[in-house]
């Protein structure tokens, strides 16, 4: 079945480099060349770099961002995988727990785009992984570089949220007991 019309954002200008990791299991092989194939040139298109590492499955993906985050320099962060329903209920656990672990990190801050595809079966997962079809490698990859350059744009902003700091007038002559009048 072939995708509907949809809307495509324009790739986002950088003024400052980017790098993005793009982290994919190649447990179905020629479905990751697909997605990483559509996820380069992506990337390159916004005159970004990439390095790639690989995992052996759709739950190590999460585990590697979050180690990535704590321990290298990286603006954002492309899932690939994909995911095959099978006859057990593995393939929920696999698709779930991958999914809600990319979204808490995103949540968190980190500019990841989920390209972790989640299918019935082999020719799905091929329509999707093509980059002259729906190029979701691509797709995953532009959504990480919109995020970055969100980040960006309101990285610089800040607003009074959340707690503020004490004013001057309660740091008086070292009292902390509260305002001080005249």
């Amino acid at each position: 079945m072939a995708a509907g019309n949809h809307t495509t954002l324009a790739t986002p200008k950088f003024d400052k480099p980017v790098k993005l990791l793009i982290v994919v299991s190649p447990y179905y092989s020629d479905i990751a060349a697909g997605l990483v194939s559509g996820a380069k040139a992506e990337i390159e298109a916004a005159g970004a770099e990439w390095e790639i590492v690989e995992m052996p499955g759709a739950l190590e993906i999460p585990t590697a961002i979050g180690i990535s985050d704590r321990k290298s320099n990286f603006d954002g962060y492309v899932a690939l995988g994909c995911v095959i329903r099978g006859e057990t209920t593995h393939y929920e656990t696999v698709c779930n727990d991958s999914s809600r672990a990319l979204q808490l990190m995103g949540l968190q801050g980190l500019c990841i785009g989920n390209g972790i595809l989640t299918v019935e079966n082999h020719e799905q997962a091929a329509v999707r992984a093509d980059p002259s079809g729906q190029n979701k490698g691509g797709g995953a990859a532009a959504a990480a570089l919109h995020l970055i350059a969100l980040s960006r744009k309101w990285g610089e902003i800040r607003k009074d949220i959340g707690f503020k700091p004490r004013s001057d007038e309660y740091l008086m002559a070292g009292d902390n007991d509260g305002p001080k009048t005249a």
